[in-house]
């Protein structure tokens, strides 16, 4: 059994941007109440985070910034993926120097490797730095899907410990679990999965909603965990129509703007991405007043 980089709920935490740099302030701003809100991890440079419209000095003075920020109050997990080999092992030995507790790594994009191809990548990345790694498969965004069969090669090398499961493939994420039991963590990548992947033997979840919900999320983790399971499936259904609005566009648009309804100035995504549109922003208002 490999050790666990944390259980509970981690926060894909959204990146707040001015017209030409990051906002800091609100950025900290942030990451303070998720921390006061029992955040057992946060997730820094991932897609919620917008890392695919950042430069590289970009991606390195946020990372750089949110580990100090922290500063081993939760654990600090980084998004160093990318379609190039070459860059995802730079970024991930860069965010290992700055003192991140773990990466988590997207499957290589439209390049459309094969599996041999994903186990060869992530092979040559865990070989280069010496903290945790977890996989992340997305196949709606990268068009590639890691096979369970896949993950059991993945879950034989020494630092590469789980996966961020998106693909909303309950049998397949089935699968792993039975292929590769307590050697191979799995944490629910879809917040409208949290308890059904709890029940075979997930971790936690990487989360959206928390973003906005944090305490709420992490304790729907824990009731499960704990044996309330029937509290937790109440709390899975009770905040369904919020994740369906959440996802209404695509991530992390809606999130973006329940953060500003909230209270943040967290702005508008970057380009190519736009704001939300109107009819979604009633929605949005309307739905996250009943979560007040």
């Amino acid at each position: 059994m490999k050790n666990t980089v944390f259980i509970g709920c981690g926060t894909a935490i959204a990146t707040p941007f001015t017209e030409s740099a990051i906002n800091y302030i609100e950025f900290g701003k942030l990451i303070e109440d998720q921390i006061k809100n029992e955040i057992d991890a946060i997730i820094v440079c991932g897609t919620t985070g917008e890392s695919s419209t950042m430069s590289e000095d970009e991606k390195k003075n946020v990372i750089k910034y949110a580990i100090n920020k922290i500063d081993k109050r939760t654990k600090v997990i980084i998004g160093t993926g990318s379609n190039n080999t070459k860059t995802a092992i730079e970024m991930s030995k860069y965010a290992e120097q700055e003192g991140a507790d773990a990466l988590l790594i997207v499957t290589p994009y439209y390049n459309k490797t094969t599996q041999s191809g994903l186990i060869a990548h992530y092979k040559k990345i865990a070989e280069n730095v010496n903290i945790p790694i977890i996989v992340y498969n997305v196949p709606s965004r990268t068009g590639v899907n890691i096979l369970p069969e896949t993950c059991l090669e993945l879950s034989k090398i020494n630092n590469i410990v789980g996966i961020k499961e998106a693909s909303g493939n309950i049998s397949q994420i089935a699968k792993i679990s039975s292929l590769c039991g307590d050697n191979f963590d799995i944490y629910s990548g879809n917040d409208d999965q949290i308890v059904p992947i709890l029940s075979l033997g997930g971790k936690g979840v990487i989360s959206v909603l928390s973003n906005i919900m944090p305490k709420y999320t992490h304790d729907m983790v824990y009731k499960y965990l704990n044996g309330e399971v029937k509290e937790a499936c109440k709390m899975q259904l009770e905040v369904l129509e919020l994740i369906e609005i959440l996802f209404s566009e695509t991530n992390p648009i809606p999130i973006k703007y329940a953060l500003n309804l909230m209270g943040y100035d967290y702005g508008i995504p970057r380009l190519p991405l736009v704001e939300l549109s109107k009819k979604n922003k009633e929605r949005l208002v309307k739905v996250l007043s009943k979560h007040k």
